[in-house]
């Protein structure tokens, strides 16, 4: 018997005729690494609920959830906050006090550990985690990367058999997230705690797992070994649509005749790579393909966006956020802008849409002041904060509301975008019982409706399966052929490197550099795509998975 046992696991949510989960069984063995992934809305966030008492969702259910071999709604309140960890999707949402080692503590001090006990754990997960330094800062001091790191900190210092992780990462840049993922692998290896993680960025974790399971529809699709439903996904239909969100070492080699062990990481694919093609000069004197996007010049004719020395900061003698930051989007032009947590990506977002102003500088859209008239469409990082309705069907329809326009042609245009982001089934549900991922592409059509001239997107990927990825892309291009000028903040590498027009990185509140995707991502050694790192040396400018795929074939003949 598995430590989690899920017996033929059924669940529909009140007032839903679908199943939310349909006959899930599944074993998960102690201390083993488990991912679970599939599209948005599949039943990943639901499932994971399943497994801690408190977080249970209301609604119908039918057979059973053990841990240990006991009915997980048996536990006793203390053996399942101790227990079973779980980590949430925002950080924000699950600090409780103001102060960092405040909140270390705060979950033995709930279950009534003796001081002595606290102070050891407080103190060994602190040095454990690396938190010494900001142990006595006020939570709100906190980049991304650090209150997801906090969150998991107070709950290891319970000393967990079980830890539920629910896209622990989708708010963390690269760097932060390759590091929140080493401290999960530590704890899997070094102290033998199960990990149950669910996640759509799949590059990183995928080769970590010891075993993957992916959802469809409520339904387990397939269960494996990495290699094993790699395979899977690339060789059935069923599977096609999670296949774009494997990593990109596996894409590479399914597309490729060239045999042996599939690689699972970038070093495996290096390798791999290294092997069939380091005999062959031709392929390394190869030039790149051809750069797919235009590189505009700088205009005489006011930008979409223009930064002239733009300092802010939210506290009169607080530090300053932006310092001196100057950059140009031009009109229908797709920018996009990564960096670290904290360094000012989202700041100068909310100076665009007016939000907020700096103190010295000026920023201007289509050459005048912000809010001089200018339609700025602005998704923020939090979907939520736009949601004001019963339904989704009606928070589209209220952005249409008082439209001079007849009631027939509102009902239409609602109609379309419910179609084009994959909603339709969903139009009278209500947004807050959405998934992650469908609560994204929801604020997202509340901006559309608006037919914005400038769209201004904060993390908009965040929550989006692969296969939607392509269709927000393709959405993204449509507005671009109207005119639509896209300006986007993301922590999502090659969603970056495949679409965009240009990106940029920020670093200590100003622009460092900014350039054609190839050209960025090529001259990075951290904030550059799996597709960048395991070709380097090989076939030099290949950013993407088409990239490299189509030098290895230009050197084959």
């Amino acid at each position: 018997m598995g430590q989690i046992e899920l017996r033929d696991l059924s669940f529909r949510y009140p007032g839903s005729k679908k199943y939310a989960l349909d006959g899930i069984s599944l074993s998960i063995a102690p201390s083993s690494f488990v991912v679970l992934c599939g599209r948005s809305g599949c039943g990943k966030s639901t499932l994971l609920r399943h497994l801690k008492k408190n977080l249970t969702p209301y609604g119908e259910r039918k057979g059973s959830v053990l841990y240990g071999g006991t009915d997980i709604t048996e536990l006793s309140d203390r053996v399942s906050a101790q227990q079973i960890g779980f980590v949430q999707q925002s950080p924000e949402n699950q600090i409780v006090t103001d102060k960092v080692w405040h909140e270390l503590a705060f979950g033995l001090e709930s279950l009534g550990f003796p001081n002595r006990v606290i102070r050891r754990r407080v103190a060994e997960m602190a040095s454990f985690f690396g938190i010494q330094t900001w142990f006595r800062k006020s939570v709100y001091e906190l980049s991304g990367g650090q209150k997801q790191l906090l969150n998991l900190a107070s709950i290891m210092a319970m000393q967990p058999e079980v830890l539920i992780l629910d896209e622990p990462t989708s708010q963390l840049d690269p760097i932060a997230s390759s590091e929140f993922l080493d401290t999960l692998v530590k704890i899997n290896r070094e102290l033998g705690t199960t990990i149950l993680l669910s996640e759509h960025r799949l590059e990183e974790v995928f080769p970590l797992a010891d075993q993957v399971v992916v959802m469809e529809e409520g339904k387990l699709l397939t269960c494996g070994t990495p290699r094993k439903v790699g395979a899977f996904l690339g060789e059935n239909s069923s599977g096609r649509r999670m296949y774009t969100g494997l990593p990109a070492v596996m894409r590479v080699y399914a597309e490729l005749p060239l045999g042996g062990e599939c690689p699972l990481t970038v070093r495996d694919g290096r390798l791999w790579l290294q092997q069939h093609f380091h005999n062959r000069p031709a392929a390394l004197e190869e030039k790149p393909p051809k750069e797919k996007r235009t590189h505009r010049e700088p205009k005489t004719e006011p930008a979409a966006v223009e930064f002239s020395d733009v300092w802010f900061r939210y506290q009169k003698n607080g530090n300053d956020i932006l310092r001196g930051l100057s950059f140009r989007v031009e009109k229908g032009e797709f920018f996009c802008m990564v960096g670290g947590n904290g360094v000012g990506k989202s700041t100068a977002l909310k100076l665009v849409s007016g939000v907020l102003k700096p103190y010295r500088g000026k920023v201007l859209v289509n050459g005048q002041p912000v809010g001089k008239g200018v339609s700025v469409g602005m998704l923020p990082q939090n979907p939520q904060s736009l949601f004001t309705e019963i339904t989704a069907e009606e928070e589209l329809y209220d952005m249409v509301l008082f439209e001079k326009i007849p009631e027939t042609e509102k009902i239409d245009r609602v109609n379309r975008m419910l179609e084009r982001l994959e909603l339709t089934d969903l139009r009278k549900a209500n947004p807050y019982d959405l998934s992650g991922g469908e609560q994204q592409r929801l604020a997202l059509g509340k901006i559309l409706m608006m037919r914005p001239s400038l769209l201004v997107l904060d993390e908009p990927t965040k929550g989006l399966d692969p296969f939607f990825k392509q269709e927000f892309a393709r959405i993204l291009w449509q507005l671009k052929a109207e005119g639509v000028t896209v300006l986007m903040v993301t922590h999502d590498i090659e969603f970056c490197a495949e679409y965009a027009d240009r990106c940029a990185m920020m670093f200590d509140g100003d622009l460092v550099s900014a350039d054609t995707p190839r050209a960025f991502f090529s001259g990075n050694s951290f904030y550059t795509t799996a597709a960048n790192r395991m070709s380097r040396g090989i076939f030099e400018g290949a950013v993407t998975c088409a990239d490299v795929v189509e030098q290895c074939r230009k050197a084959m003949i």
